[in-house]
């Protein structure tokens, strides 16, 4: 936590020498307990009647409390969405006591809990404050959890590990005086590979880290003006290197500019993509270089020694001196097709020797996108003890990630996750559907979205027919708010109230990575019972179309919209 008189950051000496996750010092301690007790007393009074829900609201909010369609909903900030064995473990034992035996994985890297009881949050509270969690900023207008690569610090394509920068943004960011008011809610994600995997041209800032081929020195591309929602822009590049040491007064400059001239008055314009669109890029890029210039820069600058210091809490775990090739690992493909297939999806290149990544899909066929049970959060945490130094990733897309485990280990890896009901091979693909909660948990949305993603993972069961097509995203929303991504599915699904009926519109093209793309609705929706057969259609009519070892989005660039709309609307 940060001193919020100061924007200096500190340090501090990890407590767990097994999982790469920033530990709290006493002041962090302090403070969060603190908070709990306080908003304990918040909550007895609005159980007393002292208080009505709606002076409650904005209290529980500051503390990720919301109140959905029918119970409250407890959101808990994983910073940069990274878990030690032993947080997951208490996450699983809160699941089980306080909720209904489950959590639910989001696209900001967080856990939410469904259905607890308003007189049990701040028991919940208290067993996260001893786990070195919260869930301060995971509502609100204010800046949200920063997030990351799910496979920073293990990825072969990393230039730099954004674990340590996303780190120093979440000490800036939170509880920051200026920023805890904004105009509207704000999300930052960063990576630190050329490769987006943490889609950061659909974010209010971007950051993709990079190195100064002259000198050496680490910086970022900043983008701002990213969004999805009812109004979807990609991000404008506002500069494409800042170094290190200048990133927290860049940033502080675009929050500044934003905070003054964000819209107030409408809550469908209020956010920043909104203001740099109206207001013009060119504009807005020059007004936050004519604030950055006035910062005084000492002030915000960001201490080469923090950065070092804040790096040793994301070293690298002591390897293994491995060979390139498992012999083990090799035999166990070729003994057993299911292992096998799992390997082609769910495994990713480490950049250690004899070590991979693993993706643990959170997407059985026919489960609830994102939600893990209570015994398989402990199977999760026992595993990484076993195979990847305690240490757990939650990804934006839903899954989650073990990312230092031996080739050697990757079958009984796997053996023990396909137990555990976690061993689906679809990462990537067609069954792997971001999402979002809908109408059987959220008051604001028009459609179900849960049952829909159910529907289309069960028409294509078939593991060999997924692998078939390759990589095919689909997301899905419940509403204009995209909290599903629909926007940048390459198959998008927007659940739509017509006349009091549910409906469903495709859009088609859309791509959170490194060529970040918005999709583009094909036409009419479609109605619950046809919506899965449009989705078919639409994935029968890329497989006429491809050309050999051709992947959905290629195929679609090539052709175009034309040819999926007409078979969509054929029988018109």
């Amino acid at each position: 936590m940060p001193d919020t008189h100061s924007p200096a950051l500190r340090s501090n000496q990890p407590a767990d020498a097994h999982a790469a996750v920033y530990r709290y010092d006493e002041f962090d301690k302090t403070f969060i307990f603190e908070r709990v007790e306080q908003f304990r007393a918040q909550v007895e009074r609005r159980i007393k009647g002292e208080i009505t829900e709606e002076e409650f609201k904005p209290i529980r909010l500051m503390n990720g409390l919301y109140l959905q369609l029918h119970a409250y909903m407890l959101r808990v900030a994983v910073p940069y969405g990274m878990l030690s064995s032993t947080q997951v473990r208490r996450l699983a034992r809160i699941a089980r006591v306080y909720d209904k035996g489950y959590g639910h994985f989001t696209t900001r890297q967080n856990i939410q809990f469904n259905w607890p009881k308003l007189e049990d949050v701040p028991a919940i509270l208290h067993e996260l404050a001893e786990v070195d969690m919260h869930a301060i900023q995971t509502s609100g207008n204010c800046i949200r959890n920063v997030t990351t690569d799910q496979f920073c610090g293990a990825a072969a394509d990393e230039l730099v590990d954004p674990r340590v920068y996303a780190e120093i943004l979440r000490q800036w960011s939170t509880l920051h005086p200026e920023f805890t008011y904004l105009p509207r809610k704000f999300k930052i994600a960063i990576t630190g590979s050329p490769n987006d995997r943490a889609a950061v041209q659909v974010h209010d800032i971007g950051l993709i880290a990079k190195k100064d081929e002259m000198t050496g020195r680490v910086g970022f591309t900043v983008y701002v003006g990213g969004g999805q929602g009812r109004t979807p822009y990609l991000a404008v590049k506002a500069r494409d290197f800042v170094p290190v040491e200048e990133i927290i007064g860049y940033l502080e400059a675009i929050l500044r500019v934003y905070n003054q001239l964000g819209r107030r008055d409408n809550i469908y314009k209020a956010r920043i993509k909104i203001t740099v669109n109206e207001m013009g890029p060119a504009k807005f890029l020059g007004l936050i270089e004519e604030e950055y210039s006035r910062l005084p820069r000492q002030k915000f600058h960001v201490d080469p020694a923090i950065v070092d210091a804040i790096q040793t809490h994301f070293a690298a775990p002591p390897w293994a001196d491995l060979p390139a090739v498992s012999e083990s690992f090799e035999a166990a493909k070729q003994a057993d097709p299911a292992f096998a297939r799992w390997t082609r999806t769910n495994l990713t290149a480490h950049k250690t020797q004899g070590y991979a990544i693993a993706t643990i899909s959170l997407k059985p066929i026919g489960g609830i996108p994102g939600d893990a049970e209570s015994s398989q959060l402990e199977t999760v945490a026992d595993l990484a003890d076993l195979y990847s130094f305690g240490e757990v990733r939650v990804t934006h897309e839903q899954n989650l990630v073990l990312a230092h485990v031996r080739q050697d280990d990757l079958y009984p890896l796997w053996q023990a996750l396909d137990k555990a009901g976690l061993g689906t091979a679809n990462a990537g693909l067609i069954s792997d559907i971001i999402a979002c909660p809908g109408l059987d948990y959220c008051a604001l949305a028009n459609t179900r979205a849960i049952p829909v993603a159910q529907r289309i993972a069960e028409r294509f069961a078939d593991l060999d027919r997924q692998h078939d097509l390759g990589e095919l995203k689909i997301k899905i929303s419940g509403c204009i708010n995209a909290c599903g991504h629909h926007h940048v599915g390459h198959i998008g699904i927007l659940g739509v109230d017509k006349k009091g009926e549910e409906f469903f519109q495709i859009l088609l093209g859309g791509d959170a990575g490194t060529n970040a793309a918005l999709g583009e609705i094909v036409g009419p929706g479609f109605d619950y019972d046809g919506i899965i057969d449009a989705v078919e259609t639409v994935v029968n009519t890329f497989v006429k179309l491809r050309q050999p070892g051709e992947i959905f989005i290629k195929t679609l660039a090539r052709t175009g919209h034309a040819p999926f709309k007409e078979a969509l609307y054929a029988r018109a």
